[in-house]
């Protein structure tokens, strides 16, 4: 299999000699479990662990290496284990606010051309969340699809209703129904996978991405669990995020469910995923117009005469308000973490000044 196979393009070229190390070899990522990974090149996949430098080096888990990343190595043990000292530029990203009070990026996968946004035909359902993914994957330069899965549970009515409300909410992604359990519509997912190009799976637990993901490699690789009858929420299938290359000879990753959705300083992912009311701000009798009280404003005006769903406007600021404060949290933990760090390298470098007593 040739680098280009898995997704190594010029862009990807260009940046690896940049950094003229010749001596190191290319390889992607794919699938992650805490500090260890596995990474695959022409030849073979294999464990691989970080250099001492590079996981010191790293100023957050950003800097380390995630699924889908392309990342430089050297091979030992006869190529059956891999170091990793450079992680490439990405052209694409998922990230989200990490789990919990911590105020930090948490990677999720990269290097992805398209992101499938599963949701399914129950009460699963809800086109707020759909918004948060959007951002995300706005966010990182992806190109959505949304997937409607268990379509077979529902009267064509019923999805068609689940359709309008997208529309009505102005997402403008393709939108695909299909079924699991019938085939229905497995025919068209398959269509739109293309050799060499990197896809990804988005959604809650239960809503079929592990049986999916078993549908388009041919054949029960991952394991998967029924959802709860009491409330038709899934297990946790995946515990990790992994890269799989299909038959066809497209990439594609599976990733767990996220039950949190946080988003930090994901103003052009707002920006995107809520065209509409960008452009009504540009309207806005003020430049900084928050939108919530001000004379003049455009976006105001189209919620009160019903241009514009009030509920996706609720949306969008409690988007822009999140994103804004976890970002100032974030800024102020940087500048804090930096201070202490000087203050370190000051007090080293005072002890060596210091001479050895007699």
């Amino acid at each position: 299999m040739k680098l280009s196979e898995l997704g190594f393009d010029g862009w990807f070229r260009e940046r690896r000699d940049a950094l003229k190390k010749p001596d190191l070899h290319v390889a992607r990522v794919t699938r992650v479990d805490r500090d260890r990974y596995l990474v695959l090149n022409e030849r073979s996949e294999v464990q691989a662990e970080v250099t001492g430098n590079l996981l010191f080096s790293a100023d957050s888990g950003q800097d380390l290496p995630c699924v889908g990343d392309w990342v430089l190595a050297d091979y030992y043990n006869e190529d059956s284990l891999a170091i990793i000292h450079e992680v490439l530029p990405r052209k694409s990203f998922l990230r989200r606010k990490a789990a919990g009070k911590k105020v930090e990026y948490q990677m999720i996968a990269s290097n992805i051309d398209v992101a499938f946004i599963m949701q399914s035909c129950d009460a699963n359902f809800n086109v707020r969340r759909m918004e948060r993914y959007l951002v995300m994957v706005h966010e990182g330069r992806i190109r959505p699809v949304i997937l409607l899965s268990k379509s077979d549970l529902v009267q064509a009515g019923e999805l068609e209703q689940y359709a309008l409300e997208i529309k009505n909410a102005h997402i403008s992604a393709p939108v695909i129904a299909f079924s699991n359990t019938t085939g229905d519509g497995l025919g068209t997912i398959r269509e739109l996978l293309e050799r060499s190009r990197t896809y990804c799976m988005l959604g809650s637990s239960g809503v079929g991405k592990t049986t999916l993901l078993n549908h388009l490699l041919g054949r029960d690789e991952f394991e998967t669990h029924p959802v709860r009858e009491k409330d038709g929420r899934g297990r946790h299938t995946t515990a990790r995020r992994q890269l799989s290359v299909l038959d066809t000879g497209a990439l594609l990753i599976d990733t767990p469910g996220m039950r949190e959705l946080g988003v930090m300083a994901a103003d052009a992912g707002i920006d995107s995923s809520f065209s509409e009311i960008s452009e009504l701000a540009a309207n806005c009798k003020y430049r900084d117009c928050t939108h919530t009280r001000e004379a003049g404003c455009a976006v105001l005006k189209a919620v009160e005469e019903g241009a514009l769903d009030k509920e996706r406007y609720q949306n969008y600021l409690k988007l822009m308000k999140e994103s804004a404060f976890y970002q100032m949290s974030y800024a102020e933990r940087r500048r804090k973490d930096k201070q202490f760090g000087k203050m370190v390298k000051a007090a080293l470098k005072e002890v060596r000044k210091r001479k050895p007593l007699e």
